[in-house]
């Protein structure tokens, strides 16, 4: 008999397994989500599903594998092979697909197993041998699997496809293909993707049939609605000292860090350790075990900082996680809305920060546009921000301490003080010492934020420009190539807003829209340190009207058009005609012969090839010995010519040499005696 939870749960008016509603309603979830009631409604065929993370969809096709393996019974009938295969971008979203299914499917009996890289090829091929009902798993460890004959795909009747479009970009297509050719082609392929490329399409239309297409994604806009997103600009160089004082910031919340690269994980793992953060890293290069005891420690709170790569973007679930911080700038809108899915889930509130330097804000801003985020850029925390946020949470926890119990020995050490010092100084001085404890927060350098900047609008209007210059030049090889991009990183803006560029000998002249001069002027004035010596000015003058153009080979003008004297002469060409010409550097070529009987000083007339005069290349036929040497006309002067016959060193007397069959030092006889030497 149903309880009356389980009734008023709307699962089981979608028509939902008993067993599953039962599992859902101990859980608390008695009404599901968008993309969970379109899956639910949809009729027994192929889907090819598109839902953003965070949409429950884990659960969807739980709900659909277990119609599949349940049917009307309670238990499923254990069997030798996988009845059900879910394919899973990364090792992580496969230990949380595994997680899901097996609190889902508790009471089934159900058997899920993951098989994922960086673990035993044996201990894979002994569970298997044990036997499984559902098997989740990475597409290269299955691969390998199928290959191995470990794996047998025969009885599989349900395929589902869990971030289609991160498979796809990972690289996994072939993976992919050779899976789904050695699974049934009875099957029910289930295609679950946050995106529908051209890639997804195609694959979708070759391995499904008569796919009904579900698109949630409109309907779970709103479940981001639990995140607030905000953006911290900083100087150029200070991104690290931002987060820092980030993270002093947020002492209480579990944080989420990215970067770009496995290298900028390392690095940025070492900084925060350093300074007394408790953190944890993950990414790809790591070892499965080394990433699964850095998640598992972040669960259990042993560490409140995780440092990843976007392998943690997607497929991560960290319930008690409230803040991420980008501190790499997603690539797309797709990496950025996966990447603050992992915080503000199951209802929960969280927060998605970004850490912007100034070369990358015109970046930024366009990615919030694309997203449709609105956002304003702040200045991220101060040093004094910070010394007052560890003020307030040292009251907050004096306050708290004073409600409790103080201990006998505390009292009687305290009346003992107080008898001997001030009351005022005697707290004054715990706090100081208590405060110095506590770690400190990190100097940052102003920044200008300036009004927003639509993409839309960065384009400058023509003729509104302001003069800045560079102190490089010709002479320290700059180019308009090479300034480009340090300007615009220096500056914080993009070429869009960038003028003319003259090169002159000393330095560079650059035009910068009017609309962003006073913010490029602010930015440029900062001092990098990567480029400590490149100074960047408002210039007083004007537009040089000549360039140095390429001159930084030779640190000459080059290119220049004279504005005095007569115009440079160009080169004259060759003639190689009889005709004259004034400009000539030298005399008409000769013209060839046209009869036999031409002028001796004319070259020799050829009329065909056999009739080809003397130092012509020996034919290979039967009447010319092979590769024979002309005669010639000159007389014998004992040289190789004229046909004098070759010298012979035989000939040459004796003298005591190699030559002329003189016999070989020391060859034969005694050798000479030696004198000693004094």
């Amino acid at each position: 008999m149903e309880s009356e939870t389980e009734t008023s749960s709307q699962f089981a008016a979608l028509d939902a397994h008993p067993t599953i509603v039962r599992a859902l309603t101990a859980k608390g979830y008695l009404v599901p989500t968008p993309v969970q009631a379109a899956v639910l409604a949809s009729p027994d065929s192929d889907l090819l599903v598109t839902a953003q993370t965070g949409s429950g969809k884990t659960v969807a096709f739980g709900m659909i594998v277990a119609k599949q393996l349940l049917g009307d019974a309670d238990k499923i009938t254990p069997a030798k092979m996988p009845r059900a295969l879910v394919i899973t971008p990364t090792r992580e979203l496969a230990a949380q697909v595994q997680r899901e299914l097996e609190w889902l499917f508790a009471s089934t009996g159900a058997r899920v197993a993951s098989f994922t890289g960086g673990t035993d090829l044996r201990g894979d091929s002994r569970t298997l041998s044990r036997g499984v009902d559902i098997a989740v798993g990475t597409p290269g460890r299955l691969v390998d699997l199928v290959e191995r004959k470990s794996l047998d795909l025969s009885g599989v009747t349900t395929v589902v496809l869990d971030e289609a479009d991160e498979m796809l970009d990972m690289g996994f297509r072939d993976a992919i293909e050779t899976i789904l050719g050695s699974a049934p082609d009875g099957r029910r392929t289930l295609l679950f993707s946050a995106t529908l490329p051209s890639e997804i399409r195609s694959l979708a239309k070759k391995y499904q049939k008569h796919a009904v297409p579900i698109d949630a994604r409109s309907a779970v806009v709103g479940a981001h609605d639990d995140i607030t997103y905000a953006a911290h600009l900083c100087a150029t160089g200070q991104r690290t000292r931002a987060l820092v004082n980030v993270l002093r910031m947020a002492e209480d919340e579990r944080t989420l860090v990215f970067c770009r690269t496995r290298d900028d994980v390392g690095e940025l793992h070492r900084e925060l350790a350093s300074r007394g953060f408790l953190a944890a890293a993950i990414s790809g290069d790591r070892a499965q075990s080394e990433r699964d005891r850095a998640l598992e420690t972040m669960r259990q709170g042993r560490v409140r900082v995780l440092v990843a790569t976007n392998v943690a973007a997607r497929g991560l679930d960290l319930p008690e996680l409230s803040l991420v911080v980008h501190a790499a700038l997603p690539e797309n809108v797709e990496a950025l809305t996966h990447r603050s899915g992992r915080t503000g889930r199951a209802g929960k509130k969280g927060r998605s920060l970004f850490l912007v330097e100034m070369g990358e804000r015109r970046k930024a801003e366009r990615l919030f546009h694309a997203a449709k985020l609105p956002i304003t850029f702040t200045a991220p925390p101060s040093l004094e921000d910070v010394a007052n946020h560890e003020r307030d949470a040292l009251r907050s926890e004096v306050s708290e301490k004073m409600a409790e119990p103080i201990g006998d020995a505390a009292l009687e050490l305290a009346e003992g003080l107080l008898a001997d010092h001030d009351a005022r100084q005697l707290v004054g001085a715990l706090l100081d010492r208590m405060l110095a404890s506590r770690p400190a927060g990190e100097k940052l350098n102003a920044v200008v934020l300036g009004p927003a900047m639509k993409p839309k609008d960065m384009k400058p209007v023509d003729g509104n420009y302001v003069l800045f210059e560079v102190n490089l030049g010709a002479k320290d090889q700059a180019t308009p190539t090479w300034i480009l991009p340090l300007v615009c990183k220096r500056g914080a803006i993009t070429r869009r807003e960038i003028g003319a560029i003259r090169v002159t000998r000393d330095k560079t002249f650059v035009e910068v829209a009017g609309a962003a001069a006073t913010e490029f002027a602010a930015s440029a004035a900062e001092r990098d340190p990567r480029a400590p010596n490149v100074t960047i000015t408002k210039s007083e003058g004007s537009m040089p009207a000549r360039t140095y153009g390429d001159a930084a080979k030779s640190g000459k003008p080059t290119g220049l058009r004279r504005t005095d004297g007569p115009p440079r002469p160009m080169p004259a060409r060759l003639r190689t005609d009889a005709s004259a010409h004034p400009n000539a550097p030298y005399p008409a070529a000769a013209p060839r012969a046209t009869s036999p009987d031409a002028r001796p000083d004319a070259k020799p007339y050829v009329k065909s090839y056999s009739d080809k005069p003397a130092y012509s290349k020996p034919s290979y036929s039967s009447d010319k010995p092979a590769y024979s040497k002309p005669s010639s006309s000159r007389p014998a002067t004992g040289g190789y010519g004229g046909g004098a016959p070759k010298k012979t060193f035989g000939a040459r007397p004796a003298s005591g040499g190699y030559g002329g069959g003189a016999k070989k030092p020391y060859a034969g006889g005694d050798s000479p005696v030696r004198k000693p030497k004094r």
